[in-house]
């Protein structure tokens, strides 16, 4: 009898991309832990419902916390679902605190590790993305990456050939899957949106971490709202010093709360143009053909 697969999930791109895999593997017998590193309602519940993920196994509810106490909290947690549940394949997703905890936990205890979306590398260690990005890649033994560029940074590292697998995007397989159902008319008239915006998402430290640079931020933003009225959902990490900064000052920026993930595509598809130091929105308006501007001096995801 084969071993049972545990995946664990903590942030809300977890979710998009774990949605196919979780359904391609329906065969087997499989697990799903959520660390709770994304706990909002509105960043957690909602995207296992619109995405057809089976409801978690375990919720370990570790809430928000430093980059250490939230790992360190993760790690506990998780030791003791794998002691009883002897997994056969630990599967981790994409580059948040969850994912590098989960690879820890699980070579430490002799388990093997498969890490969705490997290789991404955008040459910048003081993003902590970029540090569990890479150390989860060291300690798996599947590597599943998404681009060609991937395959050519893992053999840098000295990651043996035979541990990647070039498999495609699963992040992009969950948007084709709904893109029926991303309707911009409705999402506009649902939240009263005005015909011509644009949509903006900031979270990471480097840019709301900090009030000199998040208010840098702001009067770039109130520039681009003299031009297009200025969607922003806002994400709990930015929130504080964003509005500290006069975020909402300005007549054509309107702040909303963050939105599921049907919502917010949909969003980004009737959007003029997009602002964002997201990674994955990179990819996403891509393939919706959605002008994309970058808060960022890099990016993992060139493609």
């Amino acid at each position: 009898m084969l071993q049972p697969i545990v995946h664990v999930l903590g942030a809300r791109p977890n979710f998009v991309k774990a949605a196919p895999v979780i359904s391609a593997l329906s065969d087997a017998e499989q697990t799903v832990i959520h660390t709770g590193q994304h706990y909002d309602e509105r960043m957690s519940e909602i995207f296992f419902r619109e995405l057809g993920l089976p409801e978690p196994d375990v919720n370990l509810e570790v809430g928000s916390g430093s980059h250490a106490a939230q790992t360190a909290a993760i790690m506990i947690g998780l030791e003791p679902e794998f002691t009883k549940r002897s997994p056969g394949l630990v599967i981790v997703y994409g580059d948040v605190n969850s994912t590098i905890a989960a690879a820890l936990v699980a070579a430490k205890m002799g388990i093997p590790v498969a890490h969705v979306e490997a290789g991404l590398r955008s040459f910048d260690m003081t993003m902590p993305e970029e540090v569990n990005r890479r150390l989860t890649d060291q300690l798996s033994s599947l590597c599943f990456v998404t681009s060609p560029e991937a395959i050519g940074h893992l053999a840098n590292e000295g990651v043996p050939v035979d541990r990647v697998h070039f498999v495609g995007n699963p992040m992009i397989d969950t948007l084709l899957k709904n893109l029926d159902t991303f309707d911009s008319e409705r999402v506009r008239a649902a939240y009263e949106l005005p015909d011509r915006y644009v949509l903006a998402t900031l979270h990471r430290p480097a840019n709301v971490d900090s009030p000199r640079i998040a208010g840098e931020l702001v009067r770039r933003l109130h520039e681009i709202a003299d031009l297009a009225d200025l969607i922003i959902p806002l994400h709990p990490r930015g929130r504080p010093v964003l509005m500290a900064a006069g975020l909402d000052d300005h007549p054509r920026v309107r702040v909303l709360d963050p939105l599921g993930y049907i919502d917010f595509i949909a969003a980004v598809r009737g959007a003029a143009a997009i602002v964002t130091d997201s990674g994955g929105i990179q990819e996403e308006t891509t393939i919706l053909g959605v002008p994309c501007l970058t808060v960022r001096p890099n990016t993992e995801r060139p493609i």
